[in-house]
């Protein structure tokens, strides 16, 4: 839905997601948005048989019904019994109609699922078109007056004979037809009671036939033959349509006979300005939807104009039809990108709905905002929009999409946290719906924000649950890229761990690197003490030997003077003893 440059997301506007938008506007009755949705779905997936039936219903709802038949058509292409398109191309028949085309489409889907009451009441509504449309010229009666007066004065004269007699000349030719009639009307199941609620109107052309069969003087006059073969494909074709009507349970169907009304228009106008604002509205819708956004604009501006110049007597609901037209306008600028444009519209709507206290025109305003914003890249504003629509949601599903594109939104800001968040809402109320598609869509959203985030195990939970919901859903397109996405995660993590081994393993290293320095240190000093005592020890050892020199010196000095006289000895005594003491002393 938004540019994303960014990879390892998953799928973002994927198949799913423009199928689940086209769903909750087609339920909302915007048929227009749907259909823009449906278009979109199909050009990633083409040929998708759901989408080409929702598709065709709101090509049916804008009154395009040659667009409808041909989505209808191509929905059958693949599978000639899919009953959706069985029952849609029924419609769109019954729509242009094409009534008898309708009802053989109705039977051939009651035929494969007699369970869905749509066909049976499509075959309903079809046989009541028929006969509308024919009217008596199809219920030729045959009366007593003209060329066949006769007949009725012959059976006045003669008794009747129950069956069919075979004429002599004819007895050859229509011997098969007339013993299959007679097997026909032995039927245990076509009790007259029976076929008489069955043809109606009808049973009484069917006696009267049957009364001229009787007769055998009509059955034996050669003048009679082109009658006779006419009465006899008469009673043919009823007798064709007793045994359809009985297949199709025709008495069930005729209690519920009546089918649900229309509901009125709340506020009556007057019949000319009803007409034109109607055909208005959805020459405005179609344009738009042909992908003529000019034609659209110009249509829109001209109704404006006018609606603006009619009085509130001829418009009763003025305000609410100008907001609708300045809905229409500010669409028609978003298609052709003249964003400006379309926002003072749209604010013009939002505006006129919040005056009037109309909540459903302003939910429609603020979705447009919305969108609008998003397309602008002012996701903010977007999400601020979105957020004040969420309390005029209707059902469980719009909230489930406003969550989703709220969610998508935060993504777009970086606000991964929040973009989590509101996709786990938006998977809660889709899980409350019951809606297997919008789960996708949200699992997907939640997955994406995981990535961001960093928590991978916990995206790869996502992705694996969104898998297994696009293969429920057999949407092929999510499937891949979802898969995709997976096999991405899975990079990421063997990567993640694959770094966390080599990180783990230079940390180790660098321990012991350090540790070996220190190892050097302790070393170097222990061999610097080491010497720093060997040299203490040599200076003592130097230190007593030069002490053990005077020693030896002294008393060799000694022994000289005690051979030298004694006067001498005296002096050199005290002389030797000083140097001694002075020693002792210094040592």
């Amino acid at each position: 839905m938004y540019d994303d440059d960014d990879e390892l997301e998953g799928p973002k506007s994927s198949f799913t997601t423009y199928l689940s938008e086209g769903n909750v506007h087609f339920n909302q009755g915007e048929y227009k948005k749907a259909l823009d949705s449906y278009t979109q779905a199909l050009e990633l997936q083409p040929g998708y048989k759901v989408c080409l039936v929702q598709r065709s219903k709101c090509y049916l709802r804008l009154g395009n019904a040659d667009a409808a038949l041909r989505d209808a058509e191509e929905s059958l292409v693949e599978d000639k019994e899919y009953n959706k398109g069985l029952y849609q191309k029924a419609e769109a028949l019954y729509s242009k109609g094409e009534f008898e085309y309708a009802l053989l489409y109705y039977h051939r889907g009651y035929k494969l699922r007699q369970d869905q009451e749509e066909f049976k009441l499509g075959m309903q509504k079809a046989q009541e078109a028929i006969d509308n449309a024919i009217g008596s010229k199809a219920r030729v009666k045959l009366e007593n007056k003209g060329d066949l007066s006769f007949f009725a004065k012959q059976d006045e004269a003669k008794k009747t004979t129950k069956g069919y007699s075979k004429p002599t000349a004819l007895a050859a030719r229509n011997q098969p037809q007339a013993a299959n009639r007679g097997k026909n009307t032995k039927s245990p199941v076509k009790s007259e009671k029976t076929v008489k609620k069955l043809l109606g109107e009808l049973y009484a052309d069917k006696k009267y036939l049957e009364k001229l069969m009787g007769d055998q003087d009509f059955i034996h006059g050669n003048s009679s033959k082109p009658i006779y073969d006419l009465v006899q494909d008469g009673l043919s074709y009823l007798d064709t349509r007793i045994e359809f009507w009985r297949q199709q349970e025709p008495l069930y169907a005729r209690k519920n006979k009546k089918l649900p009304p229309r509901k009125p228009p709340q506020r009556q106008l007057s019949a000319d300005t009803t007409k034109f604002i109607l055909r208005s509205l959805e020459e405005i819708d179609q344009a738009l939807a042909e992908g003529d956004p000019e034609t659209s604009l110009n249509k829109a501006q001209s109704t404006l104009k006018t609606v603006q110049s009619l009085g509130a007597e001829s418009v009763p609901n003025k305000a609410e039809v100008v907001g609708n037209l300045y809905s229409c306008i500010g669409n028609a600028h978003l298609e052709l990108d003249n964003y400006e444009e379309a926002l003072k519209f749209h604010e013009k709507d939002l505006k006129a709905a919040k005056k009037l206290e109309n909540k459903e025109a302003k939910s429609r305003a603020l979705d447009n905002l919305g969108r609008l914003y998003a397309k602008m890249g002012e996701y903010t504003k977007a999400i601020d929009a979105w957020m004040e629509k969420l309390p005029l949601s209707k059902s469980v599903l719009e909230s489930t999409w406003l969550y989703h594109e709220i969610g998508r939104c935060h993504l777009e800001l970086k606000y991964y946290q929040d973009a989590k968040e509101f996709g786990q809402k938006s998977l809660a109320a889709a899980e409350q719906a019951d809606d297997k598609v919008w789960q996708l869509n949200a699992t997907v959203l939640e997955a994406q924000a995981e990535v961001k985030l960093g928590d991978l195990q916990d995206a790869l939970q996502s992705f694996e649950k969104a898998l297994e919901l696009a293969k429920i859903l057999e949407d092929d397109a999510a499937e891949n890229a979802i898969s995709k996405a997976i096999n991405d995660v899975n990079d990421r993590i063997a990567q993640g761990v694959k770094s966390g081994e080599e990180n783990a393993a230079d940390e180790q290293e660098g321990a012991e690197d350090s540790r070996e320095p220190a190892d050097g240190e302790n070393k170097e000093t222990e061999a610097v003490k080491q010497t720093e005592e060997e040299q203490v020890e040599e200076d003592s050892v130097k230190e007593t030997q030069e002490e053990a020199k005077e020693d030896e010196a002294a008393e060799e000095s000694a022994k000289k003077a005690a051979e030298q006289e004694p006067d001498e000895v005296n002096d050199t005594t005290k002389d030797a003893e000083q140097p001694a003491k002075d020693g002792v002393k210094e040592q």
